[in-house]
């Protein structure tokens, strides 16, 4: 018996026991086929906000060429391999280099270190360009690999060198890259020498001394009279210094900002108007930011394309769609546009809103293709998700059929989409019947579509029918994963189910050799514990052991503490052993934990358990050492107090007889 069909045979069982309703047979298609034509019309016709020119969401694979400055730039580059033949050709092309170009361009080579770094040495060359940090920070961030660390260093020496510093936020990115890499050694310079670079930046009194004037009142005339007292250079990289300390107060940082400009000498470029609109992207600030926006258009200045990305992020992951929207609408209109990837992104975090604003989706969508897009498979998912996700399944299949005649099949990804929303309007049977509807048209329902419906399934308290479709997936041969199973246990726990859980996992991994999440094995082991299954949380641990978890001790170490015996302890401690012994911290933790709890005796006698060396741990004797210690002086106290109580009853007493003896006379 194959591990497949025994996993099967098991989840039959398990489903058997504890469903109350049987799996009923898949209903007929979920949709008639319609004529294209008909259909795409009446859709179109009541989506006013969607493409105006019907025949270019038909998709006639016409995409339209343009040319602008930063693209003629980019295709050159992309076209050539390096030489000084494209030298002298971009020179003649491009003899004016702009910052906002220049990040344009280095975007766009993120994939290629090598072309990147010869593009930005030959542009450091150019009479009249000097980098500024942002130019900096993208070009470390595009060599973060292990084929250009050589030029990763060089181009941080010279960042140093001419006095630019690396963002906290840069300094992240760069780290989890070296990390993910596995660049240990690099790592460790690339700490010390931001540590530096933070240490120097700090002792920049000017800078300082210009942010506490900032900081320390109401913006006001007297404010303005202090800054002009100070000694100040003005230049870009000052400029964008003063602004990043002023990050937090983005009101106080366009009011220097603003008053920066009245400086005799000195006028706002690209470089210093990016860098105050990615202080002022944020929710408290979004009158401040679309106002700066206005002002920089009307200098004839852009958002480059990474303050662009920076803040798009920015604006998704806190939910201001609306603002992600206009500004992908700005950019898109203008010379930087963003990559289709953008769009992909912006249209997958607007459907991930519990009631996607399809408004939003169908402006992104037109503004996409208006520019020579053609709609790509990514892109007509990112529009169907969000159908499918408000609900709106007249209008999917609709999409699902516009698509179909772009040269795009519906797969396991649109299929997906689709039993997700049905599930999400609890329309169940209808979600179950899409993967008989799937393989209907030669499209084999994925470990992804099956977790999908089984997890709808789950939210809707459906768990006994989670576990049938579960048996139904087992049965057609697809395998769980510890996605699916992690689903499928917080779908029992949530209706305290907890054995039925704890039985399926245990199942699942001894016979099906699923590797469950860490992540599960602690739900399971404090859902278990809250409903005293000591056996059976040890169980689950000597699991975690085999399949090389590391140890989850703090729920039974808070559970024995309080509640739990000598032996349970003890029983613990051989759950933990991996060769002989648990490591002497964790008896020390054990140990501790019932002192705090009061348990003094239990605690002696869990000593007495405890391997030799664990008694003579010098933690361990200074413990039991300072409460025997507490013990014998409470105990001369009170006897002390007994002494001193007797002895003033024998007085008492001899006074009392001495008094009787005396009335008697």
């Amino acid at each position: 018996m194959n591990r497949a069909k025994a996993a099967f045979l098991t989840t039959r069982r398990f489903a058997n026991s504890l469903a109350a309703t049987r799996f009923d047979v898949i209903a007929p298609l979920l949709y008639s086929q319609v004529t294209q034509s008909s259909h795409l019309s009446h859709f179109l016709s009541n989506q006013p906000h969607f493409l105006s020119n019907q025949s270019h969401f038909l998709n006639t694979h016409q995409k339209l060429f343009f040319s602008s400055t930063p693209n003629s730039v980019l295709q050159l580059v992309l076209a050539n391999k390096w030489s000084a033949e494209l030298e002298t050709e971009l020179s003649e092309s491009y003899p004016s280099p702009t910052h906002d170009v220049v990040i344009y361009v280095l975007k766009k080579l993120d994939k290629d270190p090598r072309k990147a770094w010869d593009f930005f040495n030959w542009v450091c060359e150019k009479d009249g360009f000097r980098p500024s940090s942002s130019v900096f920070s993208l070009m470390l961030r595009v060599l973060v690999h292990k084929n250009s660390m050589k030029e990763f260093w060089i181009a941080l020496r010279k960042m140093k060198e001419q006095g630019f510093f690396i963002d906290a936020q840069t300094y992240m990115a760069i780290r989890e890259q070296l990390k993910k890499g596995r660049m240990d050694s690099d790592v460790v310079a690339f700490k010390h020498f931001y540590e530096r670079m933070v240490e120097d930046n700090a002792a920049d009194e000017v800078v300082k001394s210009v942010v506490d004037v900032v900081l320390g009142s109401e913006w006001s005339d007297g404010v303005e009279k202090e800054l002009g007292e100070i000694k100040l250079e003005l230049s870009d990289h000052f400029v964008i210094r003063v602004l990043k300390e002023l990050r937090t107060r983005p009101s106080k940082a366009l009011r220097f900002f603003h008053w920066v400009a009245q400086c005799s000498g000195y006028e706002h470029n690209t470089i210093t108007y990016n860098a105050v609109a990615r202080v002022l992207a944020w929710a408290d600030s979004m009158g401040e930011f679309w106002s700066v926006i206005e002002e920089m258009k009307a200098a004839g200045h852009e958002l480059d394309l990474d303050t662009y990305i920076k803040i798009t992020r920015q604006f998704q992951k806190s939910r201001m769609m609306e603002d992600a929207v206009k500004l992908y609408e700005l950019m898109m209109d203008g010379p930087y546009k963003p990559s289709a990837q953008d769009c992909i992104m912006l249209l997958r975090s607007i459907s991930g809103s519990d009631k996607p604003d399809l408004d939003m989706v169908f402006r992104v969508a037109k503004k996409f293709e208006s520019v020579g897009n053609t709609l790509s498979k990514p892109v007509y998912d990112g529009i169907h998700r969000s159908l499918t996700g408000a609900g709106r399944f007249d209008e999917a299949e609709e999409i699902t059929k516009v698509m179909r005649n772009a040269g795009y099949e519906p797969d396991n990804i649109t299929y997906s989409q689709l039993v997700f929303g049905l599930c999400k309007a609890k329309r169940l049977e209808e979600a179950c019947n899409v993967l008989e509807e799937m393989e209907a048209d030669g499209c084999v329902p994925d470990i992804k579509t099956w977790t999908i419906l089984i997890q709808g399934h789950c939210a809707a308290n459906e768990v006994d029918t989670a576990l049938i479709c579960f048996a139904k997936m087992m049965e057609k041969g697809c395998d769980a994963d510890a996605d699916l199973m992690d689903v499928l246990i917080e779908g029992f726990l949530r209706q305290r189910k907890i054995d039925g859980a704890y039985k399926l996992l245990g199942e699942m991994v001894k016979k099906a050799r699923l590797v469950p999440w860490q992540a599960t094995y602690k739900n399971l082991i404090e859902n278990l514990l809250e409903v005293r299954k000591l056996e059976e949380a040890f169980e689950l641990l000597h699991l975690m052991k085999k399949q090389n978890y590391p140890p989850y001790p703090e729920p039974f170490v808070q559970y024995i503490s309080k509640s739990g015996s000598v032996e349970d302890a003890a029983d613990f401690f051989k759950a933990l052993t991996v060769k002989e012994h648990p490591s002497s911290a964790a008896y020390v933790h054990v140990l501790k934990a019932f002192f705090k709890e009061g348990r003094y005796t239990e605690a002696k006698d869990l000593l007495h358990k405890c391997p030799h060396h664990i008694r003579m741990h010098g933690e361990i004797c200074k413990l039991f050492g300072s409460t025997e210690g507490k013990q014998k002086r409470n105990t001369t106290e009170d006897g002390g107090k007994q002494k001193q109580a007797s002895k003033e009853g024998k007085r008492k007493q001899t006074t009392t007889e001495g008094k009787q003896k005396r009335t008697t006379t």
